[in-house]
């Protein structure tokens, strides 16, 4: 069980180990909706989660929120538990 909100440094590093050991998901079908109106890929999503900054924690929808974003793209991410993210959305800036 994750003690949320994550500070940004520990979310990064959350990211970081769930990409490399454990499981990122896509809401749906809102979360692939998004990707294809932006012109976006998965492949997108993961760069962005490697080598984006994560902002302060945003509750909402009952539910803690991590904003990761690059100069041109952000995705929003949930935490599942220590093994597993979800996309919510994504778009292009």
């Amino acid at each position: 069980m994750l003690n949320e909100p994550l500070r940004p440094n520990e979310a990064k590093k959350l990211i970081r180990s769930i990409l490399k050991d454990g499981f990122v998901t896509y809401s749906q079908p809102h979360a692939m909706e998004r990707l294809e109106k932006h012109g976006m890929s998965t492949t997108d999503c993961t760069n962005i989660l490697r080598g984006g900054t994560v902002e302060e924690a945003e509750h909402e929808y009952g539910e803690w929120r991590y904003r990761v974003h690059t100069g041109k793209m952000t995705v929003i991410v949930r935490f599942e538990d220590e093994t597993e993210l979800m996309i919510v959305t994504a778009w292009k800036k």
